[in-house]
């Protein structure tokens, strides 16, 4: 369906392929995978027809259709976000909103040549109806739903929303086109975990061929059957599922690491003959002959392994045994009643991951914590000795976008070492030249990365954490997990990524639980959570 065949391309000195080649295939599942800058959106735009290789050939069916979904937002406003969402479905979209036009100009009597508008209406109905348009409306409200939104934002202005719930409408579009190929570019990103597990279900069940990047391990697992890995310059194609992708590619590197001993040692006693033997004349045709065949033997190079810094975290001052306390809390937001008379207890060493719908209060409750809003009503005391370490997104915007990454670090830590700071960096993917960018050219994940390192640097005994792993990739999510594993503050968190959750949650507590009238808090794992509950968020069941 998609092939390439020897492709090459390059920007400037930067190679990304050399005689690459991969094939995917009607129906497929695939994930892409490989480090940052590797080429991977560059695979996508040639797919799209946006970028070309320099060598090589991309190629694939003429009628084919693709949806993309990317990490930027088109400008959305003057319309409803159900209209928006359908409005990107590709042909149907196109009839539907042709069919809207048609409909007001049939209902105004000063509309020239009625005849031809009557007529074209026959048509694009026609069209409409014989390729299912009249259930694209129903579709759309279930993708959205899917999606977290309520009836009220799926009926209301789409410029009214942030630029997260944009790339949710941006992901509609896509989910809705029936197109034969879907590329999707990190899709979990600005989802939460009800959200995410609709997204699985969905894509598991659409006939289309998917090829995604993903930083969520599980959602990989469920949902990918072949893996494309990029990997210096060469596409390697694995079959299965994430996990068994892992676990065949440490068997080929320890199989080339193997055969690069074996050939090290052959060559090296080649060497040593004609060392031994050059300044002999009897040997001489001899000698020639096997420097000639060192000259054209094949060198088996070794894969470049990514080594992510192991950062021991410092140990934080230990805080008195009660670290936070609500008491007959209340705090709504208009109508919204989010805590009504709600009590809550943290104790040193509990690490709470906060589960619940979008719109729950997740975020209000770690806000409330870290002293951010205040309640209503009731009360919310820190123990002693605490030091607090908050993060949200909004903490990006402490940064001085003036100073590089590394200057930031100096700023914030005068007394440290280059060294220490550059280590650190490192463990958060600042390597080389990237301690040397200026925080205001920073991606977004990548100013995530460096509130996180800041933050840790001298860990707070009590860290409040929302959505930790937005933007992180596997293996710097899985350092911090590691890290994290052995701190010995309270934590207090919301995550979407069930690899954090799994690692971490020592204890779950369920906003607006079904059939509760209050938050219940659960006093085991969130392993033993999904177990007991049989579902792995709330309201959304196996």
């Amino acid at each position: 369906m998609i092939s390439f065949s020897n492709v090459s391309k390059q920007y400037g000195k930067q190679v990304l392929f050399i005689d690459a080649s991969f094939q995917l295939n009607p129906g497929e599942k695939a994930g892409l995978v490989g480090p940052n800058g590797a080429g991977k959106s560059t695979v996508f735009r040639m797919v799209m027809d946006e970028e070309h290789p320099d060598d090589g050939v991309v190629s694939y069916p003429k009628k084919l259709t693709v949806g993309y979904f990317r990490q930027e937002v088109d400008e959305m406003s003057g319309r409803p976000v159900l209209d928006e969402a359908i409005a990107g479905s590709g042909r149907l979209g196109d009839l539907h909103h042709e069919l809207l036009d048609l409909e007001k100009a049939m209902a105004d009597p000063d509309t020239a040549d009625l005849d031809a508008v009557l007529e074209r209406f026959g048509h694009v109905q026609e069209e409409y109806q014989h390729s299912g348009g009249y259930e694209l409306e129903a579709k759309a409200r279930a993708c959205l739903h899917g999606l977290g939104f309520e009836d009220a934002q799926i009926d209301g202005d789409v410029g009214a929303l942030s630029g997260g719930w944009k790339m949710r409408v941006a992901m509609a579009k896509v989910l809705l086109g029936n197109f034969d190929v879907l590329l999707m570019d990190e899709p979990t990103n600005h989802l939460d975990i009800e959200s995410i597990l609709w997204l699985e279900s969905f894509l598991k069940s659409v006939p289309s061929t998917l090829l995604m990047t993903s930083h969520d391990k599980d959602f990989m697992n469920r949902i990918v059957t072949k893996v494309v890995e990029i990997d210096g310059g060469d596409i390697i194609t694995y079959s299965g599922n994430y996990d068994f992708y892992l676990k065949e590619r440490e068997q080929r590197e320890a199989n080339l690491e193997a055969a690069f001993e074996r050939q090290q040692a052959k060559l090296a006693k080649e060497q040593r003959f004609i060392d031994r033997f050059k300044a002999h004349a009897a040997k001489a045709a001899q000698v020639q002959s096997r420097v000639k065949a060192l000259e054209k033997q094949d060198r088996i190079e070794l894969p470049r392994k990514r080594v992510i810094p192991k950062w021991d975290f410092r140990l934080p001052m230990r805080s008195g045994d009660d670290v936070a306390m609500l008491k007959g809390v209340n705090k709504a937001y208009g109508q919204r009643k989010l805590y009504d008379s709600f009590d809550f207890h943290i104790r040193r060493g509990e690490r709470w991951c906060v589960m619940g719908r979008n719109g729950a209060g997740k975020s209000t409750l770690l806000k409330m914590v870290a002293g951010v809003t205040q309640p209503d009503a009731g009360e919310v005391r820190l123990g002693a000795s605490l030091k607090v370490g908050y993060f949200s997104q909004q903490a990006l915007d402490l940064l001085d976008p003036e100073l590089t990454v590394i200057e930031q670090m100096q700023k914030d830590f005068p007394m440290e070492g280059l060294g220490v700071l550059r280590n650190l960096l490192g463990a958060f993917q600042f390597t080389g030249d990237d301690v040397d960018k200026r925080i205001r050219a920073l991606s977004g994940g990548e100013k995530s990365r460096l509130v996180m390192a800041r933050m840790l640097f001298n860990p707070p005994n009590f860290l409040v954490l929302d959505e930790p792993t937005n933007h992180l990739d596997l293996a710097t999510k899985e350092m911090l997990i590691e890290a994290l594993k052995d701190f010995e503050g309270t934590m207090l968190f919301v995550s979407h990524d069930r690899t954090f959750l799994r690692g971490l949650a020592s204890r779950v507590l369920e906003l607006a639980p079904e059939d509760h009238p209050t938050p219940l808090a659960f006093p085991g794992s969130y392993l033993e959570y999904v177990a007991q509950t049989g579902h792995e968020a709330p309201g959304v069941h196996s």
